[in-house]
């Protein structure tokens, strides 16, 4: 009489098989299509003692990062815009306070002590503007500094040229803040009153030269609405 022996290794493998199968099964019943489930808006089911599944517990872990990234990007979003709104701002103001600008200036405050033409003997070809030292020369008008530095009878001067070719100079100044070459508008300071040179006191020299002949600066000034005594 032959006894037969169960093999224990093959009833275990069918068990194993059928736990797999089940745990499948189980999941696929539970999850409804869980490869599926985050591209509908059908809510996951609860579980079968009325806790929370699988599924809905991912999704509360989830939750607070997408709460989190929300509000950085619209934060990121506003701050971009307001940097864009702070740049449109700027820009017009430039433009504004450009269209503004005055296109023509006293070249220095201080008291009018000389005028244009013949004086002791000689002609004066400018104007006098007397003020202690260090008062602010500007340019009277925009343009590029073409001399800057020692000049004869001047001590030392500026000279302006403006788009138009009209040259204006500054002579007897102290000290000067331009440089040859520098590209300067109306009312950009330039140098200082100084009392160099052929001087009988401190005192700004102006001359305005237009088409190689020098005017008067006093009519110059006041065709363009600048006073000077």
């Amino acid at each position: 009489m032959t006894l037969r022996t169960r093999n224990p290794f093959v009833r275990s493998s069918r068990v194993g098989k059928s736990a797999v199968s089940a745990v499948l099964a189980g999941a696929f019943l539970l999850g409804g299509q869980p490869l599926l489930a985050g591209a509908t808006e059908t809510p996951a089911p609860a579980s079968a003692d009325g806790g929370v599944t699988a599924e809905q517990d991912a999704g509360a872990a989830m939750a607070p990062l997408y709460n989190d990234v929300a509000p950085t990007l619209q934060f990121h979003t506003l701050a971009g815009e307001a940097q864009a709104h702070s740049a449109r701002v700027a820009e017009q103001a430039a433009a504004e306070a450009e269209a503004n600008r005055p296109e023509f200036v006293k070249p220095a405050e201080g008291t009018f002590t000389s005028g244009y033409g013949a004086r002791w003997g000689t002609n004066h070809f400018g104007i006098d503007i007397a003020g202690p030292i260090g008062t602010p020369v500007v340019s009277a008008t925009d343009g590029t500094v073409i001399n800057a530095g020692p000049a004869t009878g001047f001590g030392q001067w500026v000279r302006v040229q403006a788009p138009d070719g009209t040259i204006t100079t500054y002579g007897h100044v102290e000290t000067f803040t331009a440089s040859v070459g520098e590209q300067v508008k109306a009312g950009d300071q330039i140098a200082t009153i100084g009392n160099r040179g052929q001087s009988t006191g401190p005192h700004l020299h102006f001359e305005v030269n237009v088409g190689g002949q020098k005017l008067d600066p006093q009519p110059w000034l006041a065709e363009r609405g600048i006073t000077v005594q």
